[in-house]
């Protein structure tokens, strides 16, 4: 249990840095936490995000689109126009 708690805060660190403006993908942030092919955990961690501090809305798919956002795709898109990263 200690390493999926260590797992999920280093994520929540990571995506904490990512710039307002920038965007990161899953497979960067897992990377960024030592391991390239848990972008599917990152995924999984930052849907039970509900800390407004950790800007999971930044963190987008390999493939260009948008990916997954706990509180709409819409609002995701939403915030990522204002803040210019798309």
């Amino acid at each position: 249990m200690r390493k999926k708690q260590h797992f999920r805060n280093v994520v929540f660190e990571v995506v904490r840095k990512i710039p307002k403006g920038k965007t990161l993908t899953y497979k960067e942030v897992a990377t960024r936490v030592g391991n390239p092919k848990a972008a599917r955990a990152v995924g999984a961690v930052l849907r039970t995000n509900v800390d407004p501090n950790v800007p999971c809305h930044r963190v987008v798919k390999s493939d260009g689109t948008l990916g997954g956002y706990n509180r709409g795709i819409q609002k995701k898109e939403k915030l990522l126009r204002i803040e210019k990263a798309i």
